[in-house]
């Protein structure tokens, strides 16, 4: 009987410089201890929303390696992904800096907030992220919106992000992925959005960003 050789499956795309590549990044072995077993099945998680922002780059493959990062985190799970927006840098002169590529990621995550943090951290290391000045430009920036519905003053972690509620190119994407979505201690993200405008804020409807699989 005469077979046919089936071809081999197409490599899957990386979306990130190998040698930047975020997976690559460990994460500590005590977190790992601590959530490996959980990681399995997720028991109980907590959700989070993170905030993604690139304006150096190829700022598209960079929100896609961040979002895949992510994903291979133990703990994690990338639930949904909203669409990409352009906007203009945040706390500085018009034109003086290139416009950003903005999105939203809810995830689900048995991550307490600090190991959350070190691992966007993390993703911002791989990605070359420099913070030689305040609002300065950026390969990649990972910032956690809420966790759960944490209130926290820490600041290393404030919490919830203590200006998402006044910034339109966080709002608009994060009501894209979930209509119903509170600021904790702030409202409800619809109103916040209607105070604050969509002015400045572009749709990209020719990019999009992959939920990761």
């Amino acid at each position: 009987m005469k077979t046919t050789q089936q071809p081999a499956p197409a490599p899957r795309t990386s979306y990130a410089n190998p040698v930047n590549d975020p997976t690559v990044q460990p994460v500590p072995v005590s977190v790992v201890e601590q959530v490996d077993a959980a990681d399995i099945t997720l028991s109980n998680p907590k959700r989070a929303v993170i905030s993604l922002g690139s304006n150096l780059g190829n700022r598209l493959e960079t929100l896609q390696g961040a979002i895949d990062a992510l994903e291979d985190t133990p703990g994690v799970r990338v639930k949904a992904v909203s669409p990409v927006y352009e906007t203009e840098p945040w706390g500085v002169e018009p034109g003086s800096q290139p416009s950003y590529f903005n999105a939203v990621v809810l995830i689900k995550t048995t991550l307490p907030p600090e190991s959350l943090l070190e691992r966007g951290h993390a993703i911002e290391e791989a990605f070359e992220r420099v913070r030689d000045e305040r609002w300065g430009p950026r390969t990649i920036d990972v910032d956690i919106l809420t966790y759960q519905n944490v209130v926290s003053d820490d600041p290393r972690l404030t919490l919830p992000h203590p200006r998402a509620h006044e910034r339109a190119f966080v709002l608009v994407p994060w009501h894209d992925v979930d209509p119903e979505a509170e600021v904790p201690g702030r409202g409800e993200v619809a109103s916040l959005l209607t105070e604050v405008g969509t002015e400045g804020v572009t749709l990209r409807t020719d990019l999009e960003l992959r939920l990761p699989e």
